[in-house]
């Protein structure tokens, strides 16, 4: 009787979190569709002659719904994440799920500033014997909203979400630690920008505060790249506590 004994190759360990970078990842570079804003809300800043009925609002409702979905992306990113980061620090988890919904609660502020305006401008220019003067005030007046909503949101609280969630990700080294210095490094100098605007230091275009932006803005989407492509390290997966060992 002959035994015939077979060689079993072992299969590398699978990296059960895999779904889970892969939609972290997807999550981030959705939140860059709102950079042609830009471009799209540049009417409204042009002047008066948009609340009095000039040009089209086709651009300024894409770019509004543009922020919603940046809104629900930057959520989801700390939904999605939540369940690794928590078996790091509950206390930095929390904090970045919390950032991350207070960003969206104001960009879903700023959006209801612009669909406003475009209400403005279709419902009321056009009634006769509405008040030009009083048009280009509320517009003003929305607009500045806008913008103090955008400080407050996409500039302000991505420094606490590259603070806390990096502070997870280079404890853990779930990814290149060059990927959350960055972050950890830009989170300062654009608070110091944001710092700066608020009291009127600096302007919200000046070059300084394009500058301060850049670190963060390559920080988050180098994290969206790496996460979808590579995910996160499997070493560093091994290597997380269990979901019951964290309280």
């Amino acid at each position: 009787m002959t035994t015939t004994e077979r060689t079993v190759t072992a299969r590398p360990p699978s990296n059960s979190l895999r779904r889970t970078s892969l939609a972290a990842g997807i999550l981030y570079l959705t939140t860059f569709v709102s950079v042609p804003t830009l471009i799209l809300f540049q009417p409204v800043r042009d002047g008066a002659e948009f609340v009095l009925g000039a040009g089209s609002s086709t651009g300024v409702l894409w770019g509004s719904f543009s922020e919603v979905v940046v809104a629900l992306a930057g959520i989801g990113t700390a939904v999605v994440l939540y369940p690794v980061t928590r078996r790091v620090s509950e206390t930095a988890a929390l904090g970045f799920v919390t950032a991350r919904v207070l960003e969206g609660s104001l960009i879903i502020v700023g959006v209801v500033s612009m669909v406003t305006l475009t209400t403005l401008r279709d419902d009321v220019a056009g009634t006769p014997g509405a008040d030009p003067g009083s048009l280009v005030t509320n517009g003003h007046t929305l607009v500045a909203t806008y913008d103090w909503t955008f400080l407050l949101s996409q500039s302000l609280m991505p420094v606490f979400n590259a603070l806390c969630l990096g502070y997870v990700l280079y404890r853990s080294g779930l990814v290149p630690r060059v990927l959350p210095v960055l972050g950890l490094i830009g989170a300062p100098l654009l608070l110091a920008s944001d710092i700066a605007i608020f009291f009127g230091v600096i302007d919200r275009v000046s070059p300084f505060a394009a500058v301060a932006f850049i670190p963060i803005a390559v920080w988050e989407l180098a994290l969206g790249v790496y996460l979808t492509v590579k995910g996160f390290r499997p070493s560093a997966v091994a290597a997380l506590p269990s979901a019951r060992a964290v309280r």
